[in-house]
């Protein structure tokens, strides 16, 4: 585990790219996304973090490689079952990939009654998203098997709950394509909860997005990362469930809890506090903790020289355009 972040990299995150010679980018709320022409994407992964609908004042020192590289290694691991949108990754922070077209719904499957979930089955809902949940259920109990609650994709705010029914009915998604997805939503989820449970983690949720390149459905954005993820350590799971402790988990869960307990939930009149250094340590201590253990690998940082990475991006760009 790496603590040696020092004042440099807590004051080098890179929080905005700006390319000569290039378009303003699509701006998410971690990534940059440039065109690259008619067929390709340049994706920055920005040391950007949000919660909650909201990008914090601070960024994490070499989140968006961590993120980047996580992602990079999920996709290679779920390739046999999807397409994915990955061309190279040529840098820590960036991927090169197809141009798709979005399926505009966010594909959540959910192993354990945590999260979302959970405080929907605490208002007293038994359905979410159109799927029954039966009763006398606890927070962060297993499903008998996982189960899909999609969302749409919002531009700003929340995303929405919908049901497959209402997907199909709206015609939002063609019924030939959105079987595929969820079909292939199964299998890649099915895979990285195998990756998971070698390295000691269960893995409890996550969301997918896909797109449609030359027709064909093909996996996007980011796999299994603890921006889209949720893992709890497997190793007590059992006994913590039993007595009605939380779980320990590898997510963003912490930040959300942190922010909560400095009154902010991103609700009107809040006021989004600022992230110590010593707490953005401890957030890229969690990020390198998780890249560490799904991997087998030791992340290495590459140190970066803001003044010189827009120069850099733009060199990588310009070899792939």
């Amino acid at each position: 585990m790496h603590t040696d972040i020092d004042s440099k990299a807590l004051n080098n995150c890179i929080t905005r790219t700006d390319i000569p010679g290039h378009a303003e980018p699509y701006r998410g709320k971690v990534r940059d996304v440039y065109s690259l022409g008619d067929n390709k994407l340049g994706i920055v992964a920005s040391d950007r973090i949000s919660a909650f609908d909201h990008i914090m004042k601070q960024a994490i020192p070499y989140k968006g490689q961590i993120l980047n590289s996580l992602a990079a290694f999920a996709f290679d691991k779920v390739d046999d079952i999807v397409a994915t949108h990955i061309i190279d990754v040529p840098h820590p922070n960036v991927t090169i990939a197809k141009k798709c077209e979005p399926i505009p719904i966010e594909v959540v499957i959910r192993a354990c009654l945590t999260g979302h979930a959970a405080r929907v089955y605490k208002s007293g809902k038994r359905t979410l998203c159109g799927v029954e949940l039966p009763n006398g259920m606890i927070e962060n109990q297993k499903f008998e098997e996982p189960i899909l609650t999609p969302a749409t994709k919002a531009e700003e705010g929340h995303d929405e709950d919908i049901s497959e029914k209402e997907i199909l009915n709206q015609g939002i998604v063609d019924e030939g394509i959105w079987s595929e997805v969820r079909e292939k939503a199964f299998k890649v989820f099915e895979r990285g909860q195998q990756i998971a449970n070698q390295q000691g983690l269960i893995l409890v949720d996550t969301k997918y997005e896909f797109g449609l390149c030359n027709g064909e459905v093909t996996l996007i954005d980011e796999v299994h990362t603890a921006d889209s993820s949720r893992y709890f350590y497997a190793d007590g799971y059992e006994e913590r469930q039993e007595k009605g402790e939380p779980q320990k988990q590898l997510s963003k869960e912490f930040l959300r809890e942190w922010l909560m307990d400095h009154d902010f939930q991103g609700k009107k009149g809040q006021t989004l506090p600022d992230l110590p250094d010593e707490f953005r340590i401890k957030v890229y201590n969690r990020y390198t903790e998780l890249y560490e253990k799904l991997t087998g690998n030791t992340f290495d940082p590459t140190p970066l020289n803001m003044t010189t990475f827009n120069g850099e991006l733009k060199e990588i760009f310009e070899y792939y355009t």
